[in-house]
């Protein structure tokens, strides 16, 4: 048991240290990730008013629909993309990014990939 609360608490510690230096305002707002194994969830946050903007996930309707698995990259990038239209149906082109304590590879990276292929920018 001690070896999940350690990774959980370095998980937190990491997400502190990202926060402390990303803020999201309303001409530019985070992309924040969270990952877990069966599930992609991403969100589009305006830090100074302490709204959300928009979100996608893989419990989504659209990506049900599919049919597809929710622990994947592929199913990750296509959370980016659903983010991506989202965003920019809101108004929002450019984004700060949020990776949530997680390393910038495969399925974190698939989803920045996806909202890049969207058109947002960051």
């Amino acid at each position: 048991m001690k070896k999940l609360q350690a990774k959980k608490a370095g998980l937190a510690r990491r997400k502190r240290r990202v926060r402390a230096k990303i803020f999201g305002t309303a001409e530019r707002p985070r992309l924040t990730v969270h990952r877990t194994n069966a599930n992609m969830y991403a969100q589009v946050i305006d830090d100074a008013s302490g709204r959300t903007l928009c979100s996608a996930s893989t419990l989504d309707a659209e990506f049900r629909a599919k049919g597809a698995v929710g622990s994947n990259k592929e199913a990750a990038e296509f959370v980016g993309e659903l983010i991506g239209k989202r965003a920019i149906e809101k108004g929002v082109t450019e984004v700060t990014f949020d990776r949530g304590g997680r390393i910038y590879h495969g399925r974190v990276k698939a989803l920045a990939d996806g909202a890049r292929n969207a058109g947002l920018k960051f």
